[in-house]
């Protein structure tokens, strides 16, 4: 997963929810360094009673902000949807120069 386009992620989820697997498995995949190197990173764990579902919120370098509803998506899903803008900005930067 390509991340060095991020500036923000916010992240909302039921840690108990078995629907909140892609939320903690993206968390995961984020790199160590993440706040280090500037990204933003805002995890609100919900109440084990709450039925909101999980919600993930990503902000990139261009502007673009992406807001996807974890609970109806797999990792794989989540990845490739993330994935595909940050290879536009990548090749953007590449084809510039930067």
């Amino acid at each position: 997963m390509i991340t060095r386009f991020f500036t923000d992620v916010r992240v909302r989820f039921n840690p108990f929810s078995p629907r909140a697997k892609p939320a903690r498995l993206f968390l995961s995949l984020l790199p160590p360094n993440a706040r280090a190197s500037g990204m933003k990173i805002d995890s609100q764990m919900l109440p084990r009673a709450s039925k909101e579902p999980a919600t993930l919120a990503i902000k990139f370098k261009d502007g673009k902000e992406m807001n996807l509803e974890l609970d109806k998506m797999r990792i794989t899903e989540v990845m490739e949807e993330v994935d595909r803008h940050s290879r536009q900005l990548a090749r953007k930067e590449e084809l510039t120069g930067n």
